[in-house]
């Protein structure tokens, strides 16, 4: 086994697991007030208002598929009688859909931030380390997903799916990922570098959405005249 893909395929994805987790709990501890975006909606909404919804909707879909294509195996879905060619026209039309949703939000939010001075000058060093990353994710997978229209598409369920699963069942199969064509390599490497960059980047953020809201029960609002009209009666009855 070649010693360079045991370094990409089966130690590098654990460091970068490692850096993940200890980055986010260092930022945590030293800068908890730090887990936001730094919303710049003051300083113009237009296109904001169009690029968020697309890059932030987009990119829910696109991760919903992930989930779906890296851990769902190909047993299961057989079993659900689930045809291979609906799967794969499935994940090409509805991913590349939303692949492409989230490229155009990404840029209207990238042109803002040129085109905007106030929120130009409010970019940080990790903005301008982690937006070309981020791009260069989504380019290549929607790349990875245009090599799926070829005469003999390279099935990612048999390869790639099979790789991370193996990532978490703690026995790496460096050769499931080693044989990949090269636009899923360079995906998974992308996507390794920006999980490496995500905790000291805004992007942290993500770890802080409010889940619990959809569980809490309702606030009772009363109004300031039914609460004094309360204290008069308590009042006239003593």
């Amino acid at each position: 086994m070649n010693h360079v893909h045991t370094a990409l395929w089966g130690v590098l994805p654990y460091l970068v697991a490692v850096v993940l987790v200890a980055g986010t709990a260092w930022r945590y501890h030293y800068d908890r007030f730090g887990f936001t975006t730094r919303s710049s909606q003051l300083h113009e909404h237009r296109l904001l208002s169009i690029g968020a919804p697309l890059f932030h909707y987009g990119l829910l879909f696109v991760i919903g598929g992930h989930v779906v294509g890296l851990l769902v195996p190909e047993s299961l879905t057989e079993r659900l009688h689930i045809r291979e060619p609906v799967y794969h026209a499935n994940a090409l039309f509805v991913g590349g859909a939303a692949g492409l949703a989230t490229v155009t939000g990404l840029a209207i939010l990238l042109y803002r931030r040129l085109r905007v001075p106030a929120v130009r000058i409010g970019t940080s060093r990790s903005d301008r380390a982690v937006h070309p990353v981020l791009a260069a994710v989504l380019l290549a997978g929607l790349t990875a997903t245009a090599t799926t229209l070829a005469p003999h598409p390279y099935d990612y369920r048999m390869g790639v799916s099979v790789w991370f699963r193996s990532l978490l069942a703690l026995d790496p199969d460096v050769p499931a990922m080693a044989g990949a064509p090269l636009p899923y390599q360079v995906h998974a490497l992308l996507a390794m570098t920006l999980f490496a960059l995500w905790p000291f980047s805004r992007l942290v953020h993500a770890f802080t959405a409010p889940l619990g809201y959809l569980a809490r029960p309702y606030v009772v609002y009363r109004s300031r005249g039914a609460v004094s009209a309360g204290q008069g009666r308590g009042r006239a009855s003593g």
